[in-house]
């Protein structure tokens, strides 16, 4: 349920009506737009009485809502919420860049490519410490050590990061990574997505290989029941019966996204198609739809990469595709 106030009411009567909702074990969220003041109301609103309360003079509409996911509900948070990263902002029309390798190979290997995708505009460097592979023989990950060698590309190029955590036992191991990133995989973890939620750290939801949109969003109440409202959204493709892309890039979600909820989405075209040659138009047309920035794998050698080496771009692709995709957006914002 969300209770729409008038611009003149008093916070002695804000005060009243919490403390009568709070009574029937209502939680109440405030969210202050420039026009607009919004009361949700989560938990079990079927006892609330909607005519009482639009009976009070200070009231201007109440209306229930019927989708189950709340606080990730743009009927409760009209404007669009931006996650600000160490300086670096998602969402609100601020488009970032995350680039970086699959997987952490070694210092020298990251560090040379963080200092690349940087000078060609990249606002956050990725890199997987702990890697979820298909096979159990294949490359699992530097894991901690990942993580370290994470940290010394930061202090060389200033980069926010970004890494995968894959079970709750890693998690005071990313006390100082800047975006925790919860994989495919793991969408539905539900114990892992309730303890991310009561940290203060910006989380990364990539969209699960076969979850509906609004599974995706749930898993996003998840961690926001908890406390935690730094949510970026990425659709990294779903499967299909296509075999052609390793799956199938659903830019339609980023337009459903951005009408059912106010938190910001990328898009992970390298995941979603599977192979360098695609990731560049895909990334373009992420750009057109109104995607709030882009993840893509880099990696100064794919042919010899230890991960995913076919979908990384090289330093010199991953340039010309940053070029097309700004490009893009000025067309798109005129």
């Amino acid at each position: 349920m969300i209770v729409l106030l008038k611009e003149n009411y008093k916070e002695e009567q804000l005060e009243n009506l919490r403390a009568w909702l709070k009574s029937m074990s209502v939680d109440v969220k405030m969210s202050k737009g420039s026009h607009q003041t919004i009361l949700g109301l989560v938990g079990d609103t079927s006892q609330v009485d909607s005519e009482l309360i639009l009976a009070l003079d200070f009231v201007e509409d109440v209306k229930r809502v019927q989708e189950p996911y709340k606080k990730a509900n743009r009927k409760f948070h009209p404007e669009d919420t931006v996650i600000d990263v160490n300086g670096v902002k998602v969402g609100g029309g601020n488009f970032s860049i995350i680039a970086g390798p699959c997987s952490v190979e070694s210092e020298q290997q990251l560090c040379t490519i963080a200092e690349s995708v940087k000078k060609s505009g990249a606002t956050m460097l990725r890199g997987g410490a702990f890697k979820p592979r298909t096979s159990p023989y294949a490359f699992q990950g530097m894991r901690g050590e990942g993580i370290k060698l994470l940290l010394k590309a930061k202090e060389l190029t200033g980069l926010p990061i970004v890494t995968e955590i894959m079970d709750l036992s890693q998690l005071d191991l990313f006390d100082d990574v800047d975006v925790i990133q919860v994989g495919a995989r793991n969408m539905q973890n539900f114990e892992l997505l309730k303890a991310l939620g009561k940290t203060d750290k910006p989380i990364l939801l990539k969209r699960g290989l076969s979850a509906t949109i609004q599974e995706w969003l749930m898993s996003a109440e998840y961690i926001m029941s908890g406390g935690n409202d730094k949510i970026i959204l990425c659709e990294r493709g779903i499967r299909t019966f296509e075999t052609a892309t390793r799956n199938t890039l659903d830019l339609s979600a980023v337009p459903v996204i951005k009408s059912l909820s106010h938190l910001p989405v990328i898009v992970d075209p390298s995941h979603a198609t599977g192979f360098s040659r695609y990731v560049r138009p895909m990334a373009v047309a992420a750009a057109a739809v109104g995607a709030d920035g882009l993840i893509i794998e880099v990696h100064n050698d794919p042919p010899h990469a230890l991960c995913d080496g076919a979908q990384s771009l090289t330093p010199k692709d991953f340039d010309e595709l940053v070029k097309d995709v700004m490009d893009i957006r000025k067309v798109v914002a005129k």
